[in-house]
């Protein structure tokens, strides 16, 4: 993606002030993409299962060249978020062909008896999502303590960071991911800042549902136009500067005001 130079200001500042807010809910981020380190702290997480094939470095072609993954830490150092990402050239073919190809790298393990038989349907654009493809998964943050990060909203703040590297790396045609049914019917993809969520399923060697999956995605147009907003708490903040309730550091007051009509 071709970046202006005063966009790119923006989108600095846009993540500095996100990772403030991060900083002060207890959260520092690192991001990086060595997917064997990846494996290696998913694996010292007893309590959860096992990292998704498509973030296996053992399993999967992902690396530095189509993928990286943000984790958070708390204040004592313990692993509290994670989340990854991927790019895919489906150039030729829909998601719902990967999909049928690639079914073992997306099941949830244990979740069907025959997973070679066992296929995704139901979501309409399955048959329309094509192109540079990326894959958001293994995404992860503990609910309890830091003052509650779900609660104070760092489950948007997190996916939506991801989002706009994804997008300022790629420039992908779209954005996708899969969430358990209890989660998507509640919401969650609005949480996570996806535009648009239809239902799925998956259907096994008997016909019978194994599992339900909602498909989450968006276009590259609903990624340009998340970029274009600012997030809602900078979006408070930059009226608090205008009106002169918070101190800039230093920094024009006219630039920060931008950031909420962008």
């Amino acid at each position: 993606m071709n970046i202006g130079p005063y966009r790119l200001f923006q989108t600095i500042e846009r993540f500095s002030g996100c990772l403030r807010e991060l900083e002060d809910a207890g959260i520092h981020v690192e991001l990086g993409d060595d997917f064997q380190k990846y494996r290696r702290l998913r694996l010292r997480q007893t309590e959860r299962s096992g990292v998704y094939p498509m973030f296996d470095a053992q399993r999967s072609f992902v690396d530095h060249t189509n993928g990286f993954w943000v984790c958070g830490y708390g204040p004592d150092g313990d692993l509290v978020h994670t989340q990854a990402v991927r790019l895919m050239d489906m150039s030729d073919i829909t998601l719902a062909d990967h999909l049928a190809l690639h079914r073992h790298k997306y099941i949830t393990p244990d979740s069907t008896p025959d997973p070679d038989n066992t296929s995704f349907v139901g979501p309409r654009a399955l048959a329309t999502i094509t192109g540079k493809v990326a894959y958001h998964g293994d995404f992860w943050l503990r609910s309890k303590g830091l003052a509650g990060p779900r609660g104070n909203g760092a489950t948007a703040v997190l996916s939506r960071m991801l989002i706009e590297i994804a997008a300022l790396a790629w420039n992908p045609s779209y954005i996708f991911a899969l969430v358990p049914k209890a989660l998507a019917v509640k919401g969650l993809h609005l949480r996570y800042c996806y535009s648009h969520c239809q239902a799925g399923h998956w259907i096994g060697p008997d016909k019978q549902v194994t599992d339900e999956d909602h498909l989450i995605w968006m276009s590259a147009d609903d990624i340009a136009g998340l970029m274009a907003d600012a997030p809602p708490s900078l979006k408070v903040r930059s009226r608090e500067i205008a009106a002169g309730r918070v101190k800039t550091t230093g920094q024009p007051a006219q630039i920060v005001k931008s950031l909420a009509q962008t």
